[in-house]
């Protein structure tokens, strides 16, 4: 293992990480937390707004009391927020749903009946089940009992590498492609996908939409990449985005997808009933629909949860430009693009010196394999991987007896686990507040668990050897 002098090339003055670390209970309470791909951890303020909040608690669009009043004033400007930190031309274009892989499932139902006979849809061996499972189900299950055979996809990795093969993944879109859904990063590998490329090929199918548009629509599932780039959905030009609030900061099951307004404008709703329906337009033989966003909003939503996980936003921007002093948590501060941004890129460099530390020392571990691209730039800031010989979750079990938390399993990742012919593999995961310090306890705890053997002396039920 290397000494820890070394530590200083990798370090990046962009955060004041042990401002930002005050911010979190759970670090406060000595817990070194490698599982951030999986959900993050809760600044103290989101959960002290949860309490303030409850109180006044009442519902929003449904009542003429001052609580309901400012109850709905707070709930739409969080759709405001949301839709100024990705970029978004408004909130016409935000859904809200309980995580990433609802949305997935409300674009899968909203567009169904736009499919034709012999359509396809192409995505990637890399996908997180919810963004595959749906088009599976689609295809498989659902279209065929209707006399509607739609195919879908699935485009290779570089097995070295992690990295997605476009040559592959362009020869499998064609003028029957009506829709791409892509990961924009890989919670296995770390792989970012090249979403400028994947954009230009879908554009280029030659599908003909209903709207009389010839492209591919694009789905980016960003559930690993919001939390730790810089996203634009305008720049990007995707047609849908989806993320999860439970990983960036947020302690509730909140998921929002980006769609371009004349999409969502023309989809078909994904529940029916209640807030997505216009006021007084219901009679027996006409349902009109509320406009947008509040079409994707069937019944009554998480009120306290979008609020919360609205400003954990703004949380975000303060801890990674501020973290002594909140300017956008809990203000009507306007969100500029350039602060996004600048906010994002110190949190990528900052997680990028983690990752680099962790390849590094990781890579030096006897019988070790690594999963995913060797250049920290390529990749967010988690690292797979599996040791000759030991079991995945053995490894996890033992690494939680040293006080390390990390996860073993397939990361709802089985599509690129089953093409690597492995069970499951072991994986740790850094957020912005976590150290150079803890990256190198983690690697150094590790590295004693296999060179000397240790097993956990309390495991939970393990997998099969990893093999190479």
């Amino acid at each position: 293992m290397l000494e820890t002098e070394c530590r200083t090339e990798f370090e990046s003055p962009a955060l004041d990480v042990q401002a930002i670390r005050k911010h979190f209970p759970s670090i406060s309470k000595g817990r070194i937390v490698t599982n951030n791909a999986a959900s993050t951890q809760a600044p103290k303020e989101l959960a002290e707004l949860y309490r303030e909040l409850s109180p006044d608690y009442e519902n929003v669009h449904r009542g003429q009391s001052d609580a309901s009043k400012a109850m709905t004033t707070l709930f739409e400007s969080s759709y405001d927020t949301i839709a100024a930190f990705i970029g978004a031309p408004s909130a016409k274009t935000i859904a809200l749903f309980r995580n990433t892989t609802e949305a997935h499932n409300a674009i899968m139902y909203s567009l169904m009946t736009e499919f034709r006979d012999g359509d396809n849809i192409v995505c990637t061996m890399m996908e997180h089940n919810s963004n595959y499972v749906p088009w599976y189900a689609l295809s498989r299950e659902i279209l065929p009992k209707f006399g509607i055979h739609v195919e879908y996809r699935i485009a290779p990795f570089d097995p070295n590498t992690g990295e997605l093969d476009l040559d592959r993944f362009a020869s499998l879109v064609d003028h029957r492609t009506k829709l791409v859904a892509a990961s924009g990063a890989s919670n296995f590998f770390g792989t970012k996908n090249p979403i400028s490329k994947i954009r230009e090929i879908a554009h280029a199918s030659g599908y003909e939409q209903p709207t009389g548009e010839r492209r591919s629509y694009l789905l980016i599932d960003a559930a690993q990449l919001v939390p730790s780039t810089y996203v634009n959905v305008q720049a990007l030009d995707v047609d849908f985005l989806s993320f999860s609030f439970h990983k960036v900061l947020a302690p509730f099951g909140v998921g929002a997808l980006y769609g371009k307004e004349a999409l969502l404008g023309s989809m078909r709703p994904f529940l029916y009933g209640g807030d997505m329906v216009a006021s007084g337009r219901v009679s027996p033989t006409l349902v009109r629909y509320n406009e947008l966003p509040w079409k994707f909003s069937a019944g009554t939503p998480n009120i306290l949860g979008a609020i919360v996980s609205a400003q954990a936003f703004r949380m975000l921007l303060d801890l990674a430009l501020s973290p002594s002093e909140g300017r956008y948590f809990m203000t009507e501060k306007e969100i500029e693009p350039s602060a996004v941004k600048e906010a994002m890129d110190r949190v990528t460099a900052y997680n990028r010196s983690l990752t680099a530390r962790a390849l590094e020392l990781i890579s030096e571990i006897p019988g070790i394999k690594i999963y995913g691209p060797r250049d920290a730039a390529k990749r967010t800031s988690l690292v797979a991987f599996n040791v000759e010989g030991r079991s995945p979750h053995g490894l996890a079990d033992a690494l939680n007896e040293f006080g390390v938390e990390s996860r073993a399993g397939c990361h709802c990742a089985d599509l690129a686990h089953g093409e690597l012919l492995i069970p499951a593999s072991c994986r740790v995961s850094f957020y912005l507040y976590n150290t150079i310090e803890e990256v190198e306890t983690v690697a150094h705890i590790l590295d004693k668990i296999v060179r000397e053997g240790i097993y956990a002396k309390n495991p939970s039920s393990h997998a099969v050897l990893a093999t190479s």
